[in-house]
């Protein structure tokens, strides 16, 4: 039996906020982390596993029903979120958490016109406004840092090839969660994940230990608040919001990077970023109201 949760007690839209607020987190732990990518990679997911797995226990009569159709496409997201999180982290070591995030977060490019394909899932023109201006907002932000040559290059493909990976994922999860209960989503695709993760770092000959004491703690602050606060956060949202919402949304993970990254690593942000900051907010507000209004459910 799936999990009754057709009267959420917090507001999918003020969720997903907050679940940008920490995902904005993610660049920051990872660059803290004294390891490989690859690694910072398998350890977010393998711990996020290991956290959530003492309350998979209730769902094992729903793992156990689970069609093979809809392993196969869990399965195949974890894939993707693999895929994501091996580019992703992997451009942070090219360019900057600026250009990075906000090249990670053009996945409503992708994810608009697959929610639209998939599922039929129209955006009003007001809301369509309002995701322009967020991506307005990210290009302004990336514009003073987007390099081209070099290695900066190299990142930013690699950052905007995450924001692919990520968008199947999205709406892989937007299909899944019709039928799958959050844990028992969660558990199958962050455990795909971290299999397919692990079995890089083999192929690669990427050390898994030892890693100063500092490293692990960064590891597990990634599967505490960007991952469980985060990405779980966005995949309870995608049962009740269409997948444009919880994409467009991400888009305020640059500001928000953006400003940690100031903070932490006086990373002084241009005119350029703190305009597109402002840009971003007003978008994003746009389109949240706008959608909420709307009062979309599946």
């Amino acid at each position: 039996m799936v999990e009754k949760e057709k009267n959420p007690l917090l507001s999918p839209y003020l969720a997903t906020l907050l679940g940008v607020v920490a995902a904005a987190f993610s660049s920051i732990f990872t660059k803290l982390a004294a390891a490989p990518p690859l690694a910072v990679a398998f350890y977010r997911l393998f711990l996020t596993v290991a956290l959530i797995s003492p309350f998979v226990v209730a769902q094992k009569d729903e793992l156990r029903a689970v069609s093979r159709r809809d392993l196969a496409l869990a399965l195949l997201a974890g894939l993707f979120l693999a895929l994501h999180f091996a580019s992703w982290i992997t451009s942070l070591s090219y360019t900057s958490i600026a250009s990075s995030t906000v090249l990670v977060t053009m996945q409503p490019l992708f994810v608009l016109t697959g929610g639209y394909l998939l599922f039929r899932e129209k955006v009003s023109p007001r809301g369509l406004v309002g995701a322009a201006l967020a991506l307005l907002g990210s290009a302004v932000i990336g514009w003073g840092d987007f390099r081209l040559g070099g290695q900066a290059f190299l990142g930013d493909v690699l950052a905007f090839a995450g924001a692919a990976f990520v968008a199947g994922y999205v709406l892989i999860g937007r299909s899944l969660r019709r039928r799958l209960s959050l844990l028992s989503y969660v558990f199958l695709v962050y455990g795909a994940s971290a299999a397919v993760l692990l079995l890089a770092n083999l192929a690669a000959g990427v050390p898994l230990y030892p890693y100063p004491p500092e490293t692990w703690l960064w590891f597990f602050l990634l599967a505490l608040v960007p991952t469980i606060g985060g990405h779980t956060v966005f995949n309870w949202a995608l049962r009740y919001v269409k997948a444009a919402v919880v994409s467009v949304s991400n888009l305020g993970e640059p500001v928000g990077a953006t400003i940690l990254a100031y903070l932490i690593f006086h990373q002084v942000p241009a005119l350029t970023q703190l305009l597109g900051g402002a840009v971003i907010i007003g978008g994003l507000a746009l389109f949240i109201l706008t959608s909420a209004r709307e009062g979309e459910n599946p």
